[in-house]
Parts: C-alpha cells; structure tokens; sequence
C-alpha cells in the first residue's frame, strides 16, 4: 500500500512537472520605423538587402509579424523613393502586416493632440492602397517613443481619435534597448569590422533573453501568468542579421509566435491605464504603475552593457 502510494505521489508530480515543461508562451514580433530604421546609415543595396534578410527569417520561423511604418523615410529629396517604397511591396507579398507609426515619428509630449493628429492619416497615404491591394489594410497604430501622451486629456483625445478612424493601439509588452546596439551595429558596419559585428550580436540575444525573463516576471507579479506579450524591435542591420538567433532564443523559453491581433485577445490587455506622464516604457510597467507598485516591484531590469553604450557613442546621462 505505501509502494501504491509513493507511485501515485510520484506519477502526480511528474504530470505537474510535464505540463509546467510543455507550456506555451505567446510573443508577437512588431517591428517599428519601416521601411528602414536608419536609412542615411545604409546604402540603398543594403536597405534592400536588411529587408530581405528580416522577410526571409520571418518566414523560416513561421512569425506573422506587423511592420510598423513612418511614411516620411519612402521620400528622398521630398521625391517618392521606388526602393523603399518596393521595401514595403515585399513585405505585402510576404503576407505580413503594415500599420501606421505617424508620418515623421514626432513625440507627443512636445506637441498638442491638434498638432500630432494630423500625422495620422498623413502616415498612410501610401500604405493605406497598398494594404487595401493587399488585402491587408492598415489596422494599427503604434505610439513613436510608446509616448500615449502626457496628460490625461491627451491620451483620451488620442485614443478616441484612433477609435473614430479605425486604428487600435499597439501596445509593448517587451520592451528593450535594442535601438542602442543597433547603433552600435552600424558604427562597426561602417567601420567594416565584422569581428565587432559579431561580439555586439553575441551580447544582443543574451541582453534580449534577459529582457524577456523581467518582463515574463512583471507578468506573473501582475497577472499570475505570462501573458500574450508583444516584442518591441526595429528593421536594422543588426536584425536583419540575428533575427534567426532572436527566433531561436524564444524557441528555447517555450514561446508560440502568434498575430498582434491574437495577442490583443488576452484579457490582460483589457487592463486599467492612468499613467500620464511624459515618459515612453512598457505597457507592463504602466499597468504596475496604475495600480501603484513602484520600488522594489521594477527591481532586476536588466540594463544596456556599458561597452555597447561606448559603440553607440551614447551615454546614460
């Protein structure tokens, strides 16, 4: 009887132990400022060639990611630039997504809701017919710097704004300092150093893997379970060349890659949102700090190395 029972005790932990291993986690890949981040940082032939390299991982992982656009980088001495505007044909027919990041990326908190509206439909003049050929129309909008606004009446104005035209707001769960080895990235690129190439791309999917680990925690103290999260990144070089580690790395932790639209079904999303003031950080971290955690709770962020800072040529100050 006591064998029966220590059999049984055993089987009941090790099912506990299998379904803890077997679960799925959830992330969905936005990738912001198309058609290119940077593009005075790279030649036309590698402009294209980013693009190829980011559409072609995406692919190989199976990722239906949205691409987020500033229609102000398709123009080139005020003139329509087919290149780029090709860049964003490409993703079309990849079947992923488009949606509206603004025009010119302008910050919110330094404009009035008047002023920063009419960037809106400024932003898919182009991408609008395209996604309609598509059958991919625009259905997202994402805040330039996550800045929702820097007061109450603002984030309200916009996001009724946003409602009345048709647009959701896409919020990030994963937030991270990638832009900053990016930079870094194409300091060594323009430098022709591929050695340093390669040590900013080993340090940038170990730093992200941290990234995700924090903010997998902010979501159980929040939510007692990991939610649908939504990854923050840019189309860079550093991307185009270690999407396929970054892909690899979330296969790891156990995670689905899925639409922001399945994303947004999560309850979590749902969440109340007081936080007005003038800074740009994850939808975690607003959520916490509506419900008034501060301190202790945000302990453990990972931060940028200060070495990559040194590449980028930028500094915490």
């Amino acid at each position: 009887m006591n064998q029966l029972l220590r059999l049984t005790v055993f089987f009941s932990l090790w099912l506990i132990g299998t379904s803890i291993y077997a679960q799925t986690n959830k992330v969905s890949f936005t990738i912001d400022d198309l058609p290119i981040q940077r593009p005075g940082a790279y030649t036309a032939e590698k402009q294209k060639q980013i693009t190829r390299n980011l559409l072609a991982n995406l692919k190989k992982y199976h990722i239906p990611a949205i691409g987020f656009v500033n229609e102000n980088k398709l123009y080139t001495d005020g003139k329509l630039n087919p290149v780029r505007k090709q860049m964003l044909i490409d993703w079309l027919e990849n079947g992923q997504e488009l949606g509206n990041h603004t025009f010119s990326h302008p910050d919110y908190d330094k404009y009035s809701f008047a002023e920063f509206s009419r960037e809106i439909p400024k932003g898919q003049l182009i991408i609008g017919p395209l996604g309609k050929k598509y059958g991919k129309p625009v259905r997202y909008f994402r805040h330039p710097y996550l800045h929702r606004g820097n007061n109450e009446a603002k984030v309200d104005s916009l996001a009724n704004y946003l409602k009345s035209i048709g647009l959701t707001e896409a919020p990030v769960t994963i937030d991270n300092s990638e832009w900053i080895f990016a930079f870094a990235y194409d300091s060594a690129l323009s430098a022709k150093d591929t050695a340093l190439q390669h040590f900013i791309g080993n340090a940038y999917i170990p730093y992200m893997e941290a990234k995700v680990r924090y903010f997998e925690k902010l979501s159980v103290k929040l939510f007692g379970r990991n939610i649908n999260q939504i990854l923050l990144i840019h189309a860079n070089a550093l991307n185009g060349d270690y999407l396929g580690e970054l892909a690899d790395m979330f296969i790891k932790n156990h995670y689905e890659f899925i639409t922001i639209e399945d994303a947004l079904k999560d309850e979590a999303f749902k969440s109340n949102d007081t936080y007005y003031k003038a800074n740009g950080i994850s939808w975690m971290d607003r959520w916490a700090l509506t419900r008034g955690y501060k301190g202790d709770f945000f302990a453990g962020e990972p931060a940028t190395p200060d070495f990559i800072m040194k590449i980028a040529k930028l500094s915490y100050e």
